[in-house]
């Protein structure tokens, strides 16, 4: 069945006028390995917990509800639909052509343009309240998709970037992380997303991001962990023969610290959200004549 065309948002959208993305080529290939592994995307990978949701109505200065929020590197629209269900007014933005058919299936009503982040095709002031990164913008380089976000926010809007990590503090997640390591070589790590305010502080714009980290837990079955850690870009990239045998070895391994089948996944949620600064206010002498 044709996929049916791609909804748009209701303001303009215009190119940005910004140079070509500049990824590394490793960075390029992994971005775009999700494709591959679009459905088992959707399948198996955690959702966010409401104090996620919290807290960024609270970094931000207001509620979701009635919101105008840009879900950038929307993918599968997991987050997508959280946002939805808070009562926020969501445009999804995603490259890949089969993780965007993955979020048309499942939210057909909300608008989605394929693009990235560092090119956003909405014009100047477009007026997003909340620009919102989920597991996402470490895919994109801060020089750009940070000028990007402020430039389609409202003053006084707020990007949000979020990630769910292998929680640090927990020994069975810190123990997986490192096998899967020492097996495969140049494994994709989550060093980004607790840097997160340094590099937005680092760009120079005078931004103050915050940072906040909350812990969760989701239990599902084994099946369903190792289809998550399989749908990560680095098991993408290298395809299903070459990820099998690490897999199983996991099974292995977990199946003697959780017997019953049911694995505890542990996350850190790394969160930065960053103001862009207010209008400046004219005195009645700045006015024109």
């Amino acid at each position: 069945m044709a996929h049916q065309p791609e909804q748009r948002p209701p303001e303009p959208a215009q190119p940005s006028g910004l140079p070509e993305l500049t990824q590394s080529p490793e960075n390029a290939i992994l971005a775009r390995s999700f494709d591959a592994v679009a459905a088992q995307y959707a399948a198996s990978r955690p959702g966010y917990p409401p104090g996620l949701f919290d807290a960024v109505e609270e970094l931000s200065g207001r509620p979701l509800a009635g919101a105008r929020v840009l879900d950038v590197g929307a993918g599968t629209g997991i987050a997508t639909g959280l946002l939805r269900a808070r009562g926020a007014r969501v445009t999804a933005v995603e490259p890949g052509a089969a993780m965007a058919a993955e979020l048309r299936a499942a939210h057909p009503g909300t608008p989605l343009v394929r693009a990235l982040g560092d090119a956003l095709p909405f014009a100047d002031g477009a007026g997003f309240d909340l620009v919102g990164y989920a597991q996402a913008w470490h895919w994109t380089d801060p020089a750009r998709s940070v000028p990007e976000a402020l430039r389609v926010l409202r003053p006084g809007g707020a990007l949000a970037l979020w990630w769910n990590v292998p929680d640090p503090d927990t020994d069975w997640a810190v123990a997986q992380e490192a096998r899967i390591a020492r097996r495969l070589p140049g494994y994709h790590r989550f060093g980004v997303a607790p840097d997160a305010p340094a590099l937005i502080r680092g760009l120079g714009l005078g931004l103050r991001p915050v940072h906040r980290k909350l812990h969760w837990t989701r239990r599902v079955p084994l099946d369903t962990h190792l289809a998550m850690l399989g749908s990560r870009s680095y098991f993408a990239t290298i395809g299903p023969a070459a990820a099998a045998p690490v897999l199983a070895a996991e099974r292995a391994a977990l199946l003697e610290v959780f017997p019953d089948g049911i694995v505890a996944e542990a996350y850190a949620l790394e969160l930065t959200v960053t103001l862009r600064p207010p209008a400046p206010t004219r005195g009645r002498g700045d006015a024109n004549p």
